[in-house]
């Protein structure tokens, strides 16, 4: 089994680069931490919350918005190669990188492979960190990127991939849909049905309820498209806002994350959810967004973000 740490970064192509890094800063408020030719790094990571700065979190390069990459580091560095031959075993062609794709990923090792849907994956091996302080470009309370939707074309078979070959386990099913964790927080990423493969939605944290809620109306009147809450999820207990960015991606900020402590893991059991709307709130908000909505015709209910009366 491959053993892996925690999330590392995404890598996201776009055709609009400069647009991309505007949304990135001004909306989203992630720090612009430096270019290297056609690509942008993002850093969102305070060290009093995680203990450390990831050199970067996010990459937006100038590329095709379906090229999508998710990295994850080892627990164990000295596994990189037993990891690759694990993989390999299991049929999944490994590539590893050259010195030139290392250096623009800031990293000392990597290898590359694909999930059973198409996903992009990488594992690395001593990633850079950041001597400096994430200083945002606006205050929109963040304290570190947490997770990813990602998606899948058959739910059982990549839930096996992630739980069976890598070391996730599932905290909580949503339908087909798992929720796996590789650490103690309650997912790191989480597999949503589609047709085609691609990250689904990126979440980082904030401070607290109040951050969720001023950026509610921040989005608002800068005319953001907001596809999901605010609501809470009664999985992961996290209060949540979901919104869009450049190319339909998904951006999630959350607060209040459950966690599940090394204590708790020989007793814990995974819960099973419908796949319908009081599933993914428990308040009541209307989901706008294609893999949380595949429960509307058993339910009746169309999605939609809340309205606010002004």
């Amino acid at each position: 089994m491959v053993n892996l740490h925690d999330i590392r970064y995404l890598r996201i192509g776009t055709p609009n680069l400069e647009s991309a890094v505007e949304f990135a800063t001004r909306i989203v408020g992630l720090q612009l931490v430096g270019r290297e030719g056609k690509a942008a790094y993002f850093r969102s990571d305070k060290v009093s919350v995680r203990g450390d700065t990831r050199d970067h979190t996010l990459v937006y390069f100038e590329g095709d918005p379906s090229d999508h990459v998710v990295a994850f580091d080892l627990k164990n560095r000295d596994d990189f190669d037993k990891a690759g031959a694990e993989i390999e075993k299991a049929g999944h062609p490994v590539r590893y990188g050259t010195k030139e794709e290392c250096d623009l990923r800031r990293v000392h090792q990597f290898l590359a492979f694909k999930d059973p849907t198409g996903n992009r994956i990488e594992i690395v091996v001593r990633p850079f960190h950041s001597g400096l302080r994430y200083f945002p470009s606006r205050d929109a309370g963040i304290t570190h990127f947490s997770h990813i939707g990602l998606r899948t074309s058959d739910a059982p078979k990549d839930e096996a991939f992630w739980t069976r070959l890598l070391n996730a386990r599932v905290s909580d099913w949503i339908g087909d849909a798992p929720l796996l964790r590789v650490n103690t927080i309650h997912h790191t990423l989480a597999l949503f049905p589609s047709s085609h493969p691609g990250v689904q939605h990126i979440n980082h944290q904030v401070e607290d309820f109040d951050d969720v809620m001023r950026s509610y109306y921040f989005l608002r009147d800068k005319g953001v498209k907001i596809v999901f809450g605010p609501g809470r999820h009664p999985s992961s207990s996290a209060c949540f806002l979901y919104f869009e960015g450049p190319d339909k991606m998904v951006y999630e900020y959350s607060v209040g994350v459950k966690h599940i402590l090394p204590e708790e893991e020989a007793g814990y059991r995974p819960r099973q959810f419908p796949f319908a709307p009081e599933s993914f709130c428990m308040w009541g908000s209307l989901p706008d967004i294609p893999e949380f909505r595949k429960g509307e015709r058993e339910t009746g209910r169309k999605g939609a973000a809340l309205k606010t009366v002004a």
